[in-house]
């Protein structure tokens, strides 16, 4: 659900989640749940909001602090 969260987030903002997740964890193969995850977002206009603080909250409360930490500079580089 968290890797799903991740996903919709980065379509809502027009960011390539593949190319995030790389950022943060650039020796690991090719995420096979966030590939899962991306089958099942929805377009931005279809999507609810979600919260980039309370993204940074899951992906913190899942051990994912990397991808956390490139979300978190992107949210203040952006102003996400």
């Amino acid at each position: 659900m968290m890797i799903l969260l991740f996903a919709q987030w980065c379509i809502n903002h027009e960011l390539d989640p593949a190319a995030i997740y790389t950022e943060a964890y650039p020796y690991q193969d090719k995420n096979k749940e966030l590939v899962e995850a991306l089958e099942l977002t929805v377009t931005k206009e279809e999507s609810d909001f979600i919260d980039s603080g309370m993204l940074l909250e899951a992906l913190s409360l899942y051990g994912n602090d990397d991808l956390a930490f490139v979300v978190s500079e992107l949210v203040s580089k952006k102003n996400l």
